[in-house]
């Protein structure tokens, strides 16, 4: 259940982040976020992720 909440809080940063602040930057913090607690706080799943998440948010954050 721990496991559970933990993703949820993801998620729920990965949705947020982005449209409260600068997206690149709320999509690189989301995705690290999600990276690190997705392959158990591996260096490159957190760095991964920040891409990702990094690179969506530029993709949102276009006119």
């Amino acid at each position: 259940m721990r496991h559970v909440i933990k993703y949820v809080a993801a998620a729920a940063l990965a949705l947020g982040i982005p449209f409260m602040s600068g997206c690149t930057l709320g999509g690189a913090a989301a995705g690290g976020v999600i990276g690190h607690e997705a392959t158990n706080g591996s260096t490159a799943g957190t760095v991964g992720g920040a891409v990702l998440g990094g690179v969506i948010g530029h993709e949102i954050g276009k006119d």
